[in-house]
């Protein structure tokens, strides 16, 4: 079997200019680490990736350095490259960040809203429900960020968007390690929460309902690193390390 069958997730790029080739690549490891076809932990195989992808090692080793700034490729001097492990340090510190933000955005919108912005978040809920119920877990996980995007384009606030971007690679790996049957009944309950704190014009409900659907994934998620240590760089000790399991800062 040739090496670069281990590849055959990633798409090779279209345009042949090499400033488009090396975004290119590193989108596509980028949306491979994220969705977890590469794992936490894999060697990374430059030669079969340039073989697959039919590029030079010249964007595949920028691509590579540019996963590192994001903390989703790590690169070993003289031993090659590795999808990071997952860090739950870094995980909590960025879901700290969402939650701050989310909850006070539900909190703005529900003295605000729109007939349009409860419609949207309507049809997601709905959508995210027939997914769940055929146990589409890819397609789930495409809504789920959905119903947290259309929170934040209603507020029309560009600056916060790119803060919750610059975390979500990172998270939707994490996240993605969750997915489960359970996982999405509890995220779908959670959501209509939210969506029922906004139509009764409560925001100081709608808030909590945000910040317990935090919560509740980063409970899930301690949980889910004891159980899974070699997922994580510190999946068995940060939890412990920092004296509770439950998402820390209230």
């Amino acid at each position: 079997m040739p090496q670069s069958s281990r590849y055959n997730f990633l798409i090779a790029p279209l345009d042949a200019t090499r400033g488009n080739v090396t975004a290119a690549v590193t989108d596509q490891l980028r949306r491979a680490i994220v969705t977890l076809e590469l794992k936490p932990g894999e060697v990374l195989d430059k030669g079969a990736i340039c073989d697959r992808l039919g590029v030079s090692r010249f964007p595949v080793s920028e691509a590579l350095s540019k996963l590192q700034t994001e903390g989703l490729v790590e690169i070993l001097p003289q031993r090659g490259s590795i999808v990071s492990l997952v860090r739950l340090s870094d995980v909590t510190e960025f879901m700290l960040i969402r939650k701050a933000l989310e909850c006070e955005a539900v909190r703005v919108l529900t003295g605000s809203h729109s007939d349009d912005l409860i419609d949207s978040l309507t049809k997601n809920l709905a959508a995210q429900r027939a997914a769940s119920e055929r146990d589409d877990r890819e397609a789930f996980h495409a809504y789920d960020l959905e119903f947290h995007d259309i929170l934040f384009a209603s507020m029309s606030f560009a600056k916060i968007k790119a803060v919750i971007e610059t975390t979500r690679a990172n998270l939707d790996r994490a996240r993605r390690l969750l997915i489960s049957p359970r996982r999405l009944a509890f995220s779908l309950a959670e959501h209509q929460a939210i969506l029922d704190a906004i139509v009764a014009g409560d925001g100081q409900r709608g808030a909590a309902a945000m910040r317990a659907h935090i919560d509740s994934v980063m409970l899930e998620l301690f949980a889910f690193a004891r159980d899974r240590p070699e997922l994580f760089a510190d999946g068995a000790d940060y939890p412990a390390a920092n004296g509770r399991d439950d998402f820390p800062f209230g």
